[in-house]
């Protein structure tokens, strides 16, 4: 069976469904909403070719990638961006306790994507009192039609999210299903007596949800949950293969570290407070293919001029570490793990958010006690 039925019972036996929304769930059909080909698990997946697969995809709890490279043909040697998507189910519905959304208030979805989300929201609240917006036209064009085909019509605008929608201000729950390193100050004014939600983190760590209360032009609150979005595009750093932003791999220094590379990379919450401090570098942890359960992690610059590797070696407590550009990446990975040990090596709901107009902040336990 593959139907709005059956993606509520999925939904239900995880206990990701909310009695407010079970309605929504059930009434809005998510076939309307994804297109004919998707990719899911990194494959492509075309619904005339195999319409019963994709029927099962489709009602099932899975996030489904609905465009590559902005919509560009890049080639078929290019790497592969997915840049949107319509969101895994229970995800959203994570994202929607968070809001704690209820019957009058005013909300902007900031990303509108296929238009899903924005229709669960249509169906509850009403079109009038929901809004969205997306920087690709495309996108927004496509989120209207869906949208249409299923009943609603709430206001959707192209524009850059960043900067909000002022016209439909004031909000009292602003959700965004992107990617932002910093919450633009746009959206505490635009919501100034509400809550925020949205994807928080930069390009070490970007797996949070920062969950913000506004008052008297100050948005506070604390983190939750393990979510993965995308990037916001207007500050989208450039990915690639590995090979691409490696580089003078001869000219490497080399040194020693005894941090697990292994164990660092499933730390979570090291790699918060870690990514507190470096912003603009991810990690990519490579296995080996020989079965040997050995592993390189490589730390790679955004501006692909600086990298770092560590090689890791069961059984071993010392790993061989290189280093090139004008940043030593793994000193400052280091760096942040020990100051992570030195705050007594903290969980991250401990942390929280304060964003004013002057910038946003982190701190641990109490709001007087910055920690970046």
């Amino acid at each position: 069976m593959s139907s709005p039925e059956r993606l509520l019972e999925i939904l239900t036996n995880k206990g990701a469904v909310l009695p407010e929304w079970k309605d929504a769930v059930a009434s809005v059909d998510r076939k309307l909403f994804v297109p004919d080909t998707i990719e899911v698990d990194d494959r492509p997946l075309s619904r005339g070719e195999r319409p019963e697969r994709w029927l099962t995809v489709v009602y099932g709890d899975l996030p489904l990638v609905t465009q590559i490279n902005d919509g560009k043909d890049l080639g078929e040697d290019a790497y592969r961006l997915p840049t949107s998507s319509s969101s895994m189910p229970s995800l959203m519905l994570e994202m929607l306790q968070l809001l704690d959304v209820h019957e009058g208030h005013r909300v902007m979805d900031a990303g509108a994507g296929t238009g899903y989300n924005l229709a669960w929201l249509a169906h509850r609240l009403g079109s009038g009192d929901v809004f969205g917006i997306d920087v690709d036209p495309a996108i927004v064009g496509q989120a209207i039609k869906n949208l249409a085909s299923a009943g609603y019509s709430p206001h959707v605008v192209c524009g850059d999210a960043e900067k909000g929608y002022p016209d439909g201000a004031p909000y009292d729950r602003w959700l965004a299903t992107f990617t932002v390193p910093e919450i633009p100050y746009a959206w505490v004014e635009q919501t100034p007596a509400g809550r925020i939600v949205a994807p928080w983190g930069g390009s070490y760590h970007s797996y949070s949800f920062a969950v913000l209360d506004v008052r008297d032009g100050v948005a506070e609150g604390r983190f939750s949950g393990y979510p993965a979005f995308m990037r916001s595009r207007t500050n989208r750093p450039p990915r690639g293969y590995l090979h691409d932003f490696l580089h003078h791999q001869d000219d490497a220094v080399r040194s020693t570290t005894t941090v697990s590379p292994r164990d660092l990379e499933a730390e979570y919450e090291a790699k918060f407070f870690i990514g507190l401090g470096l912003r603009d570098a991810w990690s990519l942890l490579v296995e080996a293919n020989d079965g040997s359960d050995e592993a390189t992690l490589w730390v790679l610059a955004d501006d692909r001029k600086s990298w770092a590797s560590v090689d890791y070696v069961p059984g071993h407590d010392t790993f061989t570490v290189e280093q090139y550009g004008p940043r030593r990446l793994w000193d400052e990975v280091e760096a942040g793990y020990r100051k992570w040990e030195a705050l007594g090596r903290p969980d991250r709901d401990r942390a929280g958010l304060t964003v004013t107009r002057d910038g946003q902040r982190v701190w641990l336990d109490t709001p007087d006690n910055t920690i970046t």
